[in-house]
Order: structure tokens, then sequence, then C-alpha cells
């Protein structure tokens, strides 16, 4: 980044749009296009016009709002764009910014129950969803009703940022089409929500030489649509799962439970151009069907992802770990049991390809007989764009959950027989 800092032109043309009178502004387009740090720059000079407020930057999990956000982003805010001129302490334990005249921005992850708990019992003027992509919107209706703090000159306003998902996402309902996703009417006030573009392009002076042309333009051509050009997407024809068949058979109150399984589809390397690790868990319920309950698919080393999935085993009271083993042998056990040296680790080969293990998955849920508890925004979106044949790059999440759905079917005779 340049020592010299300036807004780009896109950055510029979002800050009339955060400036006016919208009380709700997503800023949405592909990778490293400018976005964060440009809303990060935004919270910090609320948070110094209004002595005494509260602001908030939320994402799903909280090891990566305060990865990303308290030990780069913002960081490199106050560095470049207020010169290092400010003072202010940042409370790693608390995830809290604190300001000399006693504003605070707060890091909030939602997986994390004690911080969600925190953002309940306060208020705020300014709420910030990084990566919103990732969030559900019952979530971020929850978070919404902290929007309340009165501090003049500030007017109360939440801002958002997502690489596009597609176009059944809630993101797309609410800020292009200004449709409700819960009623699918009309929002009340739709001129409250409005949505700009910003792309990698926008942002060239700013990025390494050759990340647009090479690592960007290299993606298949879904995932270029998505993190070069910034645009929702459509359902991809020929997908072995619909937008529909999820969200018909969405519930929040499952049934008790007989059996939980977490799929593990492993990455044995954790460079930056290395797969994430897919982990979901999925459960067996007292009526004879299934319900995904968890997705703590990650990005780390293998020791990283194998102690989420120790933590996730214990926190669900999970019955089993199954794994694909194919690239790291007895290598993933290995790793799992330096955690919990008594996990149930069932290990198994892809020795069919992926449509293959994920045909008789999908046909569950056509049939009705799989329920996602609340919304999983990262696992779906891969869900429905793998087509058989297609280029989709890692269904990592994706795999996690046939091998979860797969473990728990084929020893569930009760089930087969219904």
């Amino acid at each position: 980044m340049p020592t010299d800092f300036s807004y780009t032109p896109a950055q510029l043309d979002a800050l009339t749009l955060i400036s006016g009178e919208c009380r709700n502004v997503m800023l949405f387009g592909g990778s490293r296009s400018g976005k964060t740090f440009l809303l990060c720059c935004v919270l910090v000079i609320r948070a110094l016009r209004a002595p005494g407020s509260r602001h908030a930057i939320i994402r799903r999990y909280a090891n990566a709002v305060r990865s990303s956000i308290g030990a780069d982003t913002l960081p490199k805010v106050l560095k470049y764009r207020f010169n290092d001129d400010i003072r202010y302490e940042y409370r790693k334990t608390e995830g809290v910014f604190a300001f000399e005249n006693g504003s605070e921005i707060w890091l909030i992850g939602l997986d994390d129950n004690a911080k969600a708990d925190k953002i309940l019992g306060k208020e705020f003027v300014t709420l910030y969803f990084n990566e919103c992509s990732e969030l559900d919107y019952s979530s971020v209706q929850i978070a919404l009703t902290r929007l309340a703090q009165h501090i003049p000159p500030l007017t109360a306003k939440a801002f958002f940022d997502c690489n596009p998902p597609g176009k059944k996402h809630w993101t797309y309902r609410v800020f292009i089409e200004k449709n409700d996703p819960v009623d699918h009417l009309m929002l009340k006030n739709p001129d409250n929500y409005a949505a700009i573009r910003i792309n990698p392009l926008d942002n060239a002076v700013n990025l390494p030489p050759g990340y647009i042309e090479n690592t960007l333009a290299g993606l298949p051509r879904r995932q270029r649509e998505r993190f070069l050009e910034g645009k929702f997407l459509d359902e991809v024809e020929g997908a072995l799962w619909k937008r529909d068949m999820i969200d018909s058979a969405r519930i929040i109150n499952p049934p008790e439970f007989q059996r939980i399984v977490i799929g593990v589809d492993p990455a044995v390397t954790s460079g930056s151009s290395s797969d994430n690790t897919g982990i979901v868990a999925a459960a067996a319920g007292i009526d004879g069907e299934y319900y995904v309950i968890a997705d703590d698919s990650m990005h780390g080393t293998p020791l990283e992802w194998a102690k989420q999935v120790i933590s996730l085993y214990h926190r669900l009271g999970a019955d089993r770990v199954t794994g694909e083993v194919n690239n790291g042998g007895d290598l993933i056990e290995a790793l799992l049991r330096k955690f919990d040296p008594d996990v149930s680790f069932h290990p198994v080969r892809a020795s069919r390809g992926k449509t293959v293990r994920a045909e008789p998955i999908a046909a569950l849920y056509e049939k009705g007989k799989v329920h996602h508890v609340g919304e999983f925004p990262l696992l779906e979106e891969e869900m429905i764009s793998f087509a058989p044949g297609s280029s989709i790059h890692s269904p990592d999440r994706m795999d996690a959950l046939v091998w979860a759905i797969t473990e728990l079917s084929e020893n569930s005779q009760r089930f087969i027989l219904a």
C-alpha cells in the first residue's frame, strides 16, 4: 500500500453513498477490492466524531474477525489513513479498540457465545457486518436490534460487505431486489437499503503484481465471476442441490438426536493457496431424518484444524468423526488423537468420484429427509454450485457434509427402511 494515502475513485463513490441518508449500505465485489479497508476507515472516523460512541465489527467467527481486522486491517487503517496520529488501546482479551475520547470499536464473532451475548447487552451507533455472506439473516436481525445508541451528531447506521454469493442469498434479496427474505414482501423502507459494487480492478494500485491477472483470472469461471468480477451468481444448471431443496426443509428446533457425526475433508497443507478443511456436523434424529447442525470449516494448519474438529466433537457430544484419508493417511487420525486419544474416528477412502458419492445424499434432500438447523451460507453455496462435470474449486464443506451423512445413513437401518 502506498505510504501517501488516498482513496481510490471507487472508494470515493462508496463514501458518497455512505455519507448520505441511507441507513443500511452494502459494498459488494471481488476479492481485495478495498471494501473492508474503507469501512474500517469509516468506523474510525465515526468513532472520532462522537466521543463515547460505540461501534461493532461483526463476523461469523471470533478468531476470523480478530485475526483479519484486529491484527491486520484496523492497525493498517490507523497507520496509513491516520498516520499513526490517533492514540488508542487495543484490549486484545476483550477484542476492543478504545480511543482517547471514550469511543470504542468492538470485534465480535457470532460463534463466540460470550462475545455474542455482549452485543445483546450494549447499544451501538454503528454495526459493520464484515463478510456478511457468511452470516444467516436471523443473526443479522438480532444484532440490528442493538443499533440503538443515540449519540449526536451520528445517525445510527449498519454497513455490510461481501464477495457476492448466489442470487437466492439474503444479501441479494435485501439489497438488490429490496425484498424481505422471510416473508418475500417488499421492504417497508426500500430507500434505506443501498448497495455499490467495488472490484479488484478498482483497487489495482494497492495489489501485488499479478494478483488480478494470474491469481483471480486463473480461477474457474464461477469463482472468477464472484471473486474477480463481483457478480451475484445464478443457480448452476444441473446442480445436484437446488436452493429450494434446502430452504423448504430448513428448521430452527430439531428433535432429539440419536447420533451425531462430524465429517472431515482435510487439507494437508496450509499455504495461502491451500484448500480449506471441511468440518461439518450432522445428526440422525429420533424421527429417522437427518439434521445438519454445524459448519466449522476453516483454513489452517493440520494442527489447527485437528484442534477445531476435537473442539466441535466435545461441544456437540458427537459420537464419531469420519474423515477422508486419501491424502493424509494415518497422519489424520494421529493428529486428532493428539488432542483426544479416545476420539472415535472412522477413516474413509474416496474410491469413487465426488458425483457418485454426493448423488445419494442429494437424493435424500430431494425427499425432504435432510434439514439444515439454521443457515450455513458457505456450505450451501458450495452445494448449489456443484454439478457433475463442473469446475467448482474444491467443495470441501460439501465433501465433509457428504461424509457425515453417508456415515449416518449407512448405519441407520431404521432410516433405510423408512
